[in-house]
């Protein structure tokens, strides 16, 4: 199965022609559904069966607090001047781990990945 990912409104879009450029399957929110509410971000990646690239908290809590149902969602902390750092990091996970990221929830900072199963 071809991993698809689907890339909220908040993260720089910078990662996203990164994302592409090396093959993979983007969708971008920016793009597509512009304005959407988390709630509806989580309904067109479970219906995409993409994973949730983010840089909002609050999908944290929509998938442990509320239980929202999810394929899975990478969470990216990093300060403006560590892009390039976290995209590569961002990268080599997306290669390492490929469709076990799937009922995962990851979180990337420059120098540390986690990774944590989904309820």
């Amino acid at each position: 199965m071809q991993l698809k990912i689907l890339v909220d409104e908040g993260v720089d879009f910078k990662i996203v022609r990164e994302l592409r450029k090396k093959g993979f399957e983007v969708i971008s929110v920016v793009e597509d559904f512009k304005g959407a509410s988390d709630r509806k971000v989580l309904d067109i990646a479970m219906g995409k069966r993409a994973l949730l690239l983010t840089e909002d908290k609050d999908f944290g809590e929509w998938v442990f607090a509320h239980k929202a149902e999810t394929i899975g969602v990478i969470f990216l902390r990093y300060k403006s001047s560590e892009i390039a750092e976290i995209s590569d990091a961002l990268q080599n996970l997306l290669l390492k781990y490929k469709d076990s990221l799937y009922k995962k929830f990851a979180v990337i900072k420059a120098n540390k990945v986690r990774i944590r199963d989904l309820p």
